[in-house]
């Protein structure tokens, strides 16, 4: 059974768009946050893409007091390990099946479809993407790092690893730190994954080099193919 479709702020970037962009906030923000990034794309009008910006819900977050904000998962240390919430984490992956599956009702084949993500909403993009039955066009991951890498080997489907990942990190970030996307990336490229590897001199942020190179990835990946 489907988890419940959370709400969404979609834009298409031309008519009948032929290829959608599932892109998950960080943690405390919200589905606008990245709205702002669709036309700093620049997308080539040919490329028509429903990007759809989905709101985590709002759960107490212990590293923040438990302070409740929108989060994909309870963050309960600082250190990498301990980070995340299984059982947040989970829950946060079948929402996103949920609008994979959406996207499928609409016509969309699982191909034409990428999963992105900024720091939290990254590590979930990468978690549900890899774990996928169905092989995606690819996912970005973004200031961000794998969640039970351990677990990768057993969990992760065959039908996504061939897929392509961006991934992109800031060398000064202190909050998601540098190495440890750096180690999730060398993980995943060295059991076979095809990472492509960006790092920026920036914090916990994106910058318009990283997102041009965002857009020159997707016109890639996106590129229509026969059948597609």
């Amino acid at each position: 059974m489907s988890a419940e479709l959370l709400p969404c702020i979609e834009i298409e970037t031309e008519p009948n768009p032929r290829a959608s962009v599932i892109w998950l906030h960080g943690l405390g923000a919200d589905g606008n946050d990245f709205v702002p990034v669709v036309p700093e794309l620049r997308l080539p009008a040919s490329l028509s893409v429903r990007f759809v910006f989905p709101h985590a819900p709002v759960r107490p977050v212990t590293i923040n007091n438990g302070f409740r904000m929108r989060a994909w998962y309870d963050i309960s240390a600082a250190d990498l390990n301990s980070r995340a919430d299984m059982a947040g984490v989970q829950q946060s992956a079948r929402q996103v099946e949920a609008l994979i599956d959406r996207e499928k009702q609409r016509g969309m084949l699982p191909s034409r479809i990428v999963l992105a993500g900024f720091s939290q909403g990254g590590a979930i993009a990468l978690y549900a993407g890899l774990r996928h039955a169905e092989r995606l066009a690819g996912i970005i991951a973004l200031s961000t790092y794998l969640i039970a890498p351990d677990r990768l080997a057993p969990e992760a489907t065959e039908a996504n690893r061939g897929a392509s990942i961006f991934m992109g990190h800031g060398t000064a970030d202190p909050i998601v730190r540098f190495e440890w996307g750096n180690a999730s990336r060398q993980l995943l490229a060295s059991t076979g994954y095809d990472v492509e590897w960006h790092t920026y001199r920036m914090e916990h942020s994106v910058c318009m080099e990283e997102i041009s190179a965002i857009s020159a990835w997707l016109a890639r990946v996106l590129a229509t193919k026969p059948g597609s």
